[in-house]
């Protein structure tokens, strides 16, 4: 009859490892980027709430990556400037001219991007998603 309780307790124990260990790497992983997380935290649940997709999840253009930290801060700054009433998809890198992008939804649904230069001043606002890399549309998501 003790047995039961014993192992029980043992798997209790092993699964709490288990979560204990899975917490701790996605900790770790955060921490070796550098990222405060809030940014991509920030633009994920907008994402969520205007139906858009996760932008840790959105397939990017060759040679684009996510913004973090105070540059991500500073174009989504610059981007919302320009699209007042906009919702915040993602910021990024830009693989297509600019050195970052701004991928939005304004107000009445539709998106746009929005093109930044190293100064965090606009430089166009492009309807969709951007042309992408020479003109042409990034893959689809």
């Amino acid at each position: 009859m003790e047995t039961q309780p014993k192992r029980l307790r043992t798997w209790l124990a092993v699964g709490a490892a288990t979560i204990g260990a899975a917490l701790g790497g996605a900790t770790i992983a955060g921490a070796a980027t550098g990222s405060s997380g809030s940014s991509s935290s920030t633009t994920a649940a907008a994402a969520a709430t205007n139906n858009a997709p996760d932008p840790a999840a959105v397939s990017h253009g060759p040679d684009e990556t996510l913004l973090t930290g105070t540059t991500a801060d500073k174009v989504q700054a610059a981007a919302l400037a320009a699209v007042p009433g906009g919702t915040i998809i993602r910021v990024e890198t830009d693989s297509a001219g600019s050195p970052y992008e701004a991928h939005v939804t304004k107000a009445d649904g539709t998106q746009v991007t929005v093109k930044i230069d190293a100064a965090f001043k606009v430089t166009a606002t492009e309807q969709g998603f951007g042309a992408g890399r020479n003109g042409r549309q990034p893959p689809a998501a």
